[in-house]
């Protein structure tokens, strides 16, 4: 509460996404973000295999959560990534529909909504977390174009919301601010090149988040067991 009496503010969480290599991983952490996002959809610019989301998942420890982001996946092949590489979140980031999460459950689940889709939210229930980017049905994300910040402020009036979709230092508390969304997750905004984190960009980014008020209340996320080491493999 805060010295009127009123709640105090909520500092969104941050993901940083579209991450390739444990160096960024690692620096990525080290500046503050909460949750890391590995691309497992080979036509992404940021795509990698499951033997380096476990070198990622190696380097960051469970010093943040490890999320894996899907494109029109079988839930099989996600179950079995989840294993192989730790992830402890899985993100749909195609055209999937809400009858997927029987075959999911319990992972905890992210549900990337753009375009038309934002008018079918309601399916989804509130156990799933969505996230609201720009809309582009051939890259799926990474564009660096702007969300629909108005549908995602009146999307994060009902339910938590992660704010997606050209966030950078210099628009993170303006958007913060109109959206109030629950997490923001940033990838182009602190890229030198695609799937290359820039140590600058970085630093600006989380020094923009730091201005913010309030605090973190936590992740949205429901908990779960720790993700099963690979064959031959411990977490750090």
């Amino acid at each position: 509460m805060s010295a009127s009496g009123a709640p105090a503010p909520s500092k969104p969480f941050v993901k940083v996404c579209g991450v390739t290599s444990p160096g960024d991983a690692v620096m990525a952490v080290e500046a503050g973000a909460h949750a890391i996002g590995v691309v497992l959809w080979k036509p992404s610019p940021r795509a990698i295999a499951l033997p380096e989301a476990r070198a990622i998942r190696e380097a960051i420890g469970g010093r943040a959560v490890l999320v894996g982001v899907f494109v029109n996946a079988e839930a099989g092949e996600m179950l079995a990534a989840v294993d192989a590489a730790g992830l402890d979140v899985v993100q749909l980031h195609g055209d999937e529909r809400s009858d997927m999460l029987v075959s999911l459950d319990p992972l905890p689940v992210m549900k990337a909504i753009s375009g038309e889709a934002l008018s079918l939210v309601d399916e989804w229930p509130s156990s799933v977390v969505l996230l609201v980017d720009a809309h582009d049905p051939v890259r799926r994300g990474g564009t660096g174009r702007r969300a629909p910040w108005e549908a995602a402020r009146a999307l994060a009036a009902r339910r938590p919301v992660v704010l997606a979709g050209g966030l950078d230092a210099a628009n993170l508390v303006e958007a913060v601010s109109e959206v109030a969304p629950v997490g923001v997750d940033v990838s182009t905004g602190v890229e030198g090149s695609p799937g290359r984190k820039d140590p600058a960009r970085l630093t600006a980014f989380f020094d923009a988040w730091r201005r913010l008020p309030g605090e973190v209340s936590g992740l949205p996320f429901r908990t779960r067991p720790a993700p099963r080491a690979a064959e031959g493999h411990e977490d750090s």
